[in-house]
This record gives structure tokens, sequence and C-alpha cells, in this order.
């Protein structure tokens, strides 16, 4: 029929009906393009649950439990999503813990006792303290004291920088002072210019020497990491035994650890220096200019004020806790302790307690330490350890030197895909049963693993302290590659000397 023999009503009817066929098909594809768009999104979400459900139906391989394999299956799906960061990391968390309970059998009780160990409680004091300390806003400061200290060449400059970000990053946290030091480099770097062009190298080199200033610190106190924390855990949850003196070295207190790991990190401090200015070469040699306005800038800001002492005061006190104190206690309880005298004297609101501390990363934590318990009492660690050290026996790195490089090659690359921390909480409990059944020292081998994941110097995502100074914007991303796999063989070359030389000298 015509449109013009239609009256002026059936004529608005069609085209009523018309627009609403439109309006659905136009709805019905926006509907279809989202659908695509979540599933894209979430892709790595649901292959690693594929992947989960494929391990989980085949056959039970031989010499491994049903519950050891359903453990493994829980750490490659866990391992799938921290890499690839489908949803928040929180929620692999949560996933563990209902995987437990679900897929293991467990009592809900049973898995919540396992999430708060002293380990976990010493990680969430240690983050609310870093919050207490940055409040207090004492980078220039902390640049004017570098440079009184080292005068104003630039090679020095930068060795000043990463001795004291090394020095603080040691007792609480790389996260921390690269936060506090980021604003000490991009001050020195703009007062020398406001064009980065004309600062590219200065500013890759006062960087870098932040960032891996606070890497190679990190592994100095059991403060300087979680990583450190969470392996003291697993030493004590598998090698101690309260009936038995013998185990009583595995009870790792925070001096003993200084003993193995500070010298170490000293020994790294001028090499870093040394492969940043061979690496990137600075356009300024000297910076006597920068300095002078620094020196003006923190004139005027006046002498420190009563709380700043009060907040060094407080800090000074709880690391005699940690060295004197902590194996009565806890190392955690010491933390808290400390985040708690900050609260009570005012130095910090719980409000920036609650908004700076990242809360899904302490309950990360807890639910991966609860996995690595599961994967030794279900035999899985050891079930893994033994068929990776068959892989090693031909090439001769089942034992001694070449095992240990073994190790630090594994933990290596997988700590360049993941935090250390959840490196360190998945790797674990395998290379401490690795240890065991090569006949090598589960106290070096686990100092090697936690060590090593220190060593993610290749990627902008590898440590906290990398992506905040790559956040500044005068980093390239190439630039970590650049500089990156020099800084890892020095990096490895040192720890196996270590290994080899110093701590057997301390009974490891």
């Amino acid at each position: 029929m015509a449109l013009n023999a239609l009256s002026p009503k059936a004529l608005t009817q069609r085209m009523d009906a018309a627009g609403v066929r439109t309006g659905v098909r136009r709805f019905v594809n926006i509907g279809r393009q989202l659908n695509l768009y979540y599933f894209w999104e979430k892709r790595w979400f649901f292959i690693a649950l594929a992947v989960g459900a494929g391990l989980l139906s085949v056959p039970t391989p031989e010499n491994l439990s049903r519950e050891g394999l359903i453990v493994l299956t829980m750490s490659v799906v866990a391992t799938i999503l921290f890499v690839t960061e489908p949803v928040p990391l929180p929620t692999v968390a949560l996933m563990i813990i209902v995987g437990q309970v679900l897929l293991l059998g467990l009592e809900s009780t049973q898995v919540a006792k396992s999430l708060m160990t002293d380990s976990v409680l010493f990680i969430m004091g240690s983050l609310m303290l870093a919050v207490a300390v940055v409040k207090q806003k004492l980078d220039k400061r902390i640049a004017w004291l570098i440079v009184r200290m080292t005068g104003t060449k630039t090679s020095r400059i930068c060795f000043g920088i990463s001795v004291v970000s090394g020095i603080l990053a040691s007792f609480i946290g790389e996260h921390t002072v690269a936060a506090m030091m980021l604003p000490v480099g991009i001050t020195l770097i703009t007062l020398t210019s406001d064009d980065p062009k004309k600062v590219r190298n200065l500013a890759a080199v006062l960087l870098f020497s932040i960032s891996y200033g606070c890497s190679v610190a990190g592994i100095g106190t059991p403060s300087g990491g979680a990583r450190n924390a969470i392996m003291i855990g697993y030493w004590k949850e598998f090698f101690y035994d309260p009936t038995n003196p013998e185990t009583f070295k595995f009870i790792i207190d925070y001096v003993t650890w200084m003993l193995y790991a500070y010298p170490m990190f000293l020994l790294q401090l001028p090499l870093v220096t040394v492969i940043l200015l061979f690496t990137f070469k600075p356009e300024y040699r000297d910076l006597s200019r920068a300095v002078v306005k620094l020196r003006a800038e923190v004139e005027v800001e006046g002498p420190l004020k009563p709380g700043d002492w009060v907040a060094i005061g407080f800090f000074f006190l709880i690391l005699c806790g940690w060295i004197f104190i902590s194996s009565d206690i806890g190392m955690g309880t010491v933390a808290v302790i400390g985040a708690i005298a900050f609260l009570v004297a005012g130095l910090v609101k719980w409000e920036d307690i609650n908004s700076g501390v990242n809360w899904g990363v302490v309950l990360l934590y807890g639910a991966a330490i609860s996995l690595g318990v599961q994967m030794k009492d279900t035999g899985a660690a050891e079930w893994v350890a033994s068929n990776f050290l068959s892989l090693l026996t031909p090439i001769g790195a089942d034992e001694g030197i070449g095992l240990w490089a073994a190790v630090s090659v594994l933990t290596t690359t997988v700590t360049n895909t993941m935090s250390n921390g959840a490196a360190v909480a998945v790797l674990g409990p395998i290379v401490l049963k690795l240890a065991s059944v090569a006949g090598e020292s589960p106290i070096i081998v686990g100092f090697i693993t936690a060590v090593s994941s220190a060593f993610a110097y290749f990627t902008v995502v590898g440590t906290p302290a990398c992506t905040i100074v790559y956040a500044s914007g005068y980093l390239k991303t190439t630039d970590f590659l650049k500089v990156g796999w020099k800084m890892c063989v020095m990096s490895i070359i040192v720890m196996l000397a270590a290994a080899y030389v110093y701590w057997p000298l301390l009974g490891g």
C-alpha cells in the first residue's frame, strides 16, 4: 500500500512501529557489543577457570594425592590471575579462601585462622607505618641532607640518593621510600633545567638511583618487604618443632636476617651507581645550581618541628623493638604497636591510614600464605619439587651452586611478571621442599628465593618503586630493559658469591 494512501493516523502508527523496531535493533546490537567487550576484557578470568577445570578433570598423577592436585590447580589459576589481572587481585584472595572450603573441604574457621599469621600482621602494621611516615613530608630536608653529605658532583649525589633510599627502604619498605624520595629526585631535576629533553640522562640516573637503591635494599631486613616476612613464616611453618631443639635455627629473627642479607645490600650500592652512570651518561656533572635553589627552599621551611622529632623518635623505638623484642612478641605485634603510637600521638589520622593502606594487599598475602601451607600439608609442594629436581639432574644443576642458580633464575623470571611478595608466596613451599629433597640447606635456598624476588629490574610493574619513578614521566619503558639486564646479572653474581662464601660461615 502506498504511504500517501494511508490516513494520517495509520501513517503515524506505521512510523512509530518502524521507530520501535529500529530502536530494538540498536539496543540488541549495543547489548551484543557490551557482552563481547565484557567477555574480551575478562577473557583471562575465563581462561584461568577453563584451565582449572581441565586440570581437575585429568587423572591424578602418580605420587600426588587428589587434594594435592586441587591445591596445585588453585595455585596455577591464581598465578594466571596474578599475571594477567583481569579482576582486582583481592578477588583472587577471596577465590583462594572459598576454594579451600569448597574444593578441599576445610572448615571455614580453620581457613580463617590460617589467614592471620604474624607475617601477615607484620605486613599490615608495616603498611600502616608507611602511611604515617609519608605524612611527615620530609622530602626536601632529605634531599638537602644528601647533598650536604655528598657535595654537588652528580656521581656523588646519585650514590648518596641510592644510599639514603636503600637504608630507609631496608627498614620501612621500598614503596614508602620511593614515594618519599621521588619528590627529591624531581626537585633536583627541575632545579637543574625546566626542559626535560636537556636532562634526559640525568633524570634517568637520579630516578633509577631511587628505584634500584630501594630494590637492592628491600632484602636487607624483614621489614624491607612482604616477601621477607612471608619466607620467615614459611621457615617456621615448615621446619620448626617446639619439641626439637635442632629446629630452633629455623626461627630467623630480625638481627639474624640482617646478618645474612645486609652486607650483600651494602656491597651492591656502589655497583648500582657504576652501572647507572655507565648506561646513562648525565648531561650535567655538577648540580651546584640546583643545590643553591634547594638550600633556599629548605631555609624558608625553617627548622624541624616538634612533631617531626617525635615521629623520628617513634620510628627509632619501633626499630629497636624489631631488633630486641620481636623474637618474644612477634614482629607483627611490634609493627602494630608502632602504628598505635603514631595514632595516639596525633601524627596521623585513622582516615589517612584507612585511605592510604591497601587492605586488599593484606588479604592477598594472607590468602597466598594460607594456600602455601596447604601445598605443604597435601604434599603438592614436595611433588613439584621432586619433578623440578629431576629436570635439573641431567644438566648437573640438582645440587650446590647449580641448584641455587636455577632457583634464582626461576624466581627472577616469576617476580618480573607479578609482585615479589606474590612470587615468594607461590614459590616458597616449592623451593623449600626442593631443598629438603636435594639435601640442601632450606635456609640458604629460602634466602636465595627471597633475595632473587628483588631482581624485578626489567619492567615498570616489576616493583612498586619502579612503578612510582616511572610515573614521574621522565622515563621510558625501554630504559628499564636497557639497564635492567645489567642489574640482574650483577645481583645474581653478588648473591651466589654470598651464598657460597659468606652464608655458610653463619651456619646456613
